[in-house]
């Protein structure tokens, strides 16, 4: 049953109306989407499959999720930052993943990029929750795909960026009439933002 964009399920909760269709989708929708996120292994994770994302629907990505996480050494930052040419081969041939050359190339080189922010702002969480807008909308995305671009970033636009803050709780964007979209209100309300080490330098130049 629908009710404007609101889709309620056989279980009677009502949710965003992308979360109808897939059983994937509820729980990830229930349980994940819009929650407060600190972990930088889960923001790196998340950030990289968005961008594996670009051009596909994220429930492709969702339910090739596993597969990327054996495939990428549980996103372990360190880890996939020291991928190499054997590496680059083993993932074109890995049929459970998306097979694409420079979606691959940009996840090993965004890893590298990853450290150098962990080392600036102590943590790629700090660095990350520096970009939460005081309001919902793409445009948001913006300045955080500008300055990932600046530092050497890949497939991250701003589309991209945004979506990604969506997931992991920077913004609320729970449609009216969801049944989550108080928990996760509440859930951001008590969450401690983490602080960076340093002050964000530049950021948007």
């Amino acid at each position: 049953m629908t009710r404007g964009d609101v889709v309620v399920g056989e279980d009677g909760v009502a949710r965003c109306w992308w979360a109808a269709g897939d059983p994937l989708y509820e729980p990830y929708h229930d349980l994940e989407w819009g929650r407060p996120v600190d972990d930088d292994v889960r923001l790196f994770e998340k950030l990289t499959l968005e961008g594996f994302q670009s051009g596909l629907s994220w429930l492709t990505i969702l339910r090739k999720r596993e597969n990327f996480r054996r495939a990428f050494n549980d996103f372990d930052i360190a880890a996939v930052a020291r991928f190499g040419a054997r590496d680059v081969q083993r993932l074109l041939s890995d049929s459970g993943i998306v097979r694409n050359n420079a979606k691959i190339q940009a996840a090993i080189n965004n890893a590298g990029r990853c450290l150098e922010l962990i080392e600036e702002f102590g943590s790629f969480a700090a660095y990350v929750w520096t970009f939460e807008p005081e309001a919902s909308g793409t445009d948001a995305g913006t300045p955080l795909s500008k300055d990932l671009r600046r530092r050497g970033w890949a497939f991250v636009g701003p589309t991209t960026a945004y979506s990604f803050m969506e997931a992991m709780g920077l913004v609320n964007d729970h449609v009216d009439g969801c049944d989550v979209r108080d928990q996760v209100e509440a859930d951001r309300a008590r969450f401690r933002r983490p602080r960076a080490t340093a002050a964000r330098s530049e950021a948007g130049a």
